[in-house]
């Protein structure tokens, strides 16, 4: 009904394949949204079980679920959510050895874990293979949201946001706690980036970064800017 999506653009979403590293909160709020817009082909990353603390956050699962693999139990969900989109989930731990191989294929990625190392060899696979990554997240009361596109002359990479630093990475949720409604608000807005990224409408927040403080209920954006030290993208010299 979209006149800015429309039937083409419907078409263009059954048949893309995306990436999502992380079946947690982000992931929670995300793969729904994907699932029911009828993203064709989504390849589910995360080799975490459910633990009963994860359900304040994660309300993709049941309290039955404590003790499975994420992948599974958020494959069954979303299938019976919409059984003609094809959920391939990969129980595995990305690295900087084998991210590569995990988002091989895929038009979109977006990462939503919670480790910094994995943050950063997710994001440095999808530069390298010129995917655009929609990267997402969260502390205690506040959460991040940014595109990027790294190759591209006048966009920076995650590596110009973060650095290279893993001892430079925030505590996980499970440590610092979080809102568990935020963990949805975010997800929610990651989804609609991803959406984006595969049938572009309105404008391009490639190179922004949205901040949401959830204690003062307010949200601003950021533009970054290449960082032409940048060990990533070079500063546009890769």
């Amino acid at each position: 009904m979209l006149p800015e999506i429309g039937g083409a653009g419907q078409r263009r979403l059954l048949s893309a394949r995306v990436a999502v590293v992380g079946a947690g909160g982000l992931g929670a709020g995300l793969l729904p949204y994907l699932a029911a817009a009828g993203v064709g082909r989504i390849r589910l990353i995360d080799d975490d079980v459910v633990s009963l603390s994860n359900l304040q956050r994660q309300t993709l699962y049941l309290t039955a679920d404590v003790g499975r693999l994420k992948v599974e139990a958020a494959a069954e969900r979303l299938h019976a959510l919409n059984p003609d989109v094809c959920i391939e989930p990969v129980a595995v731990r990305v690295t900087a050895g084998n991210a590569a191989a995990l988002i091989a294929g895929c038009e979109v990625v977006a990462d939503g874990s919670d480790n910094f190392a994995c943050r950063l060899a997710v994001a440095d696979a999808a530069l390298a293979a010129h995917v655009s990554l929609v990267s997402a997240a969260l502390g205690p009361f506040d959460g991040q949201l940014g595109i990027f596109r790294g190759w591209e002359a006048d966009k920076p990479c995650y590596r110009c946001l973060v650095g290279a630093d893993p001892a430079a990475a925030a505590r996980s949720c499970a440590d610092a706690g979080v809102i568990g409604a935020l963990a949805g608000l975010m997800g929610a807005a990651q989804a609609l980036e991803v959406i984006r990224a595969l049938v572009p409408f309105g404008g391009d927040p490639a190179g922004q970064l949205l901040l949401w403080d959830a204690l003062g209920s307010r949200s601003r954006v950021v533009r970054l800017r290449k960082d032409p030290g940048c060990c990533g993208c070079g500063g546009g010299q890769s």
